[in-house]
């Protein structure tokens, strides 16, 4: 029990980097002296906060152009603009910053000037959702920590686009157009320390492939994802977090070892096609099946098989705590042998 407990606080640790290890960097911006040094000349069209002089905010301006950025900027506004293109010569003072979100533009891909973002050599999160993007830009600076292209027109992935992001920890990539041909099997090769991969609401088909072996967060709902092949979790042995919902799944399309994988922790498989429940781990805490098909439970099957090596972690059985069932064809009551596998189960809802 307090092996899971620690694993589980390991894991919010973990994932709770990607969104704030550059907050602590924010702020560390060293002796506020060492600015009177600095240009601050304020674009006219911009608003330049004095107590936060690393800051730009140019958003909600109807500008078409970037402004040129002080060299002393870290955090740059420009979003719900008419901005089209992304030029080198704005930036090229620009050597501080770490943060630039251009959401709701109209930019393409067309443009991006060529090296405009690469030479950003610091920065660690880009912000480019809902603008016209039909391909995952590149090059991109090895700094980036967090990509979040939502609510474009992807639906290409050029080769290389991720061979140097060795630092990406959270790549969002939903609500876009991407079909299973944008992926190839070195496509995330270089993701090194990715946690994050978001790909919902696209046309997928089938689970993406050779994905990187730090995935914790896999988000796939809103696709046509009919099947997940054999072995498929291994290349993938730190999920923790695996969405499914809105898809095509059927029995027949899951392994034959289901969802025993020992590192999910939470599992959402809503809105399928499933006539049963499938195998899970006992190291499973959340699970979503509501809106399939499913006729009845089948303790015998579903309750996880515990080893006696593995007793002590499971002094109260396996360790599920929340079972959502409704909209299925399940008549109550609950199975009386649910509750005897299950005896940590805080909430079932059918």
């Amino acid at each position: 029990m307090a092996t899971t407990i620690c694993f589980i606080i390991w894991v919010l640790f973990i994932t709770d980097t990607v969104w704030t290890r550059s907050v602590r960097q924010v702020y560390d911006v060293g002796d506020p002296e060492d600015w009177a040094m600095h240009d601050f000349d304020c674009p006219r069209e911009c608003f330049c906060p004095p107590s936060f002089p690393t800051a730009l905010y140019c958003e909600n301006r109807g500008l078409k152009e970037i402004p040129p950025i002080p060299s002393r900027i870290w955090y740059l506004y420009l979003e719900n603009n008419l901005i089209e293109t992304i030029p080198e010569k704005p930036f090229e003072n620009a050597t501080q910053l770490r943060w630039i979100n251009l959401n709701k533009n109209k930019i393409t891909n067309y443009g991006i000037e060529k090296g405009a973002l690469s030479q950003l050599k610091k920065l660690l999160f880009l912000f480019l959702e809902d603008n016209e993007l039909e391909e995952v830009p590149s090059p991109l600076p090895r700094s980036l920590e967090q990509l979040q292209l939502a609510r474009n027109k992807v639906s290409r992935i050029p080769q290389g686009t991720f061979s140097n992001l060795e630092n990406l920890t959270l790549l969002d990539l939903q609500h876009n157009k991407l079909l299973d041909n944008a992926f190839q099997r070195d496509t995330f090769k270089g993701l090194k320390n990715l946690m994050q991969l978001n790909m919902a609401k696209n046309a997928l088909r089938n689970m993406p492939p050779r994905l990187p072996a730090n995935t914790m967060q896999l988000f796939l709902d809103n696709n046509s994802i009919e099947g997940i092949p054999e072995n498929y979790f291994n290349v993938i042995p730190k999920v923790a977090f695996l969405r499914l919902n809105h898809n095509k799944l059927s029995d027949a399309g899951l392994p034959s070892s289901g969802f025993d994988v020992s590192s999910i922790l939470d599992l959402q498989l809503s809105h399928n096609q499933l006539t049963k429940v499938p195998r899970i781990s006992a190291h499973l805490q959340h699970l979503h099946l509501d809106h399939n098909k499913i006729k009845n439970v089948n303790v015998s099957v579903i309750c996880p098989t515990i080893l006696p090596a593995e007793q002590d972690s499971f002094g109260y059985g396996p360790h599920l705590r929340y079972l959502r069932l409704d909209g299925n064809e399940i008549k109550p009551p609950i199975p009386m042998d649910l509750m005897t596998c299950f005896r940590l189960l805080q909430a079932v809802i059918i």
